[in-house]
């Protein structure tokens, strides 16, 4: 085996499965469980929660002229003997929390 082709070949395979790996990962989304922790951990700081919920496929949303894939979840807490019930939009790219509207 000549030694120019064997590390032409793997020069090639290096940079073929670094270009793979960027694309894959600027046109993925993160997973819902990750979307929901992001959430989880919001919404901790200003208390502690009691329940949560995400719907596992995303949608389109749009907000302010911008149109997004989301997740949509919610979080529920209690506080005192009230309990207080939480919808959420995450960014699907991202995770980043986009809106959130109390219910109850």
């Amino acid at each position: 085996m000549n030694w120019k082709s064997f590390f032409l070949g793997l020069s090639v395979g290096l940079v073929s499965g670094f270009v793979a790996k960027e694309l894959l990962d600027t046109n993925s989304n993160v997973s819902p469980e990750k979307a929901l922790a992001n959430a989880k951990s919001l919404f901790k700081q200003s208390g502690p929660i009691s329940g949560s919920w995400i719907h596992m496929k995303t949608e389109s949303y749009e907000k302010q002229g911008l149109t997004y894939d989301v997740y949509r979840g919610g979080i529920s807490r209690t506080v005192g003997h009230e309990i207080s019930q939480y919808e959420f939009i995450a960014d699907a790219k991202t995770g980043a929390i986009i809106d959130t509207v109390r219910l109850l």
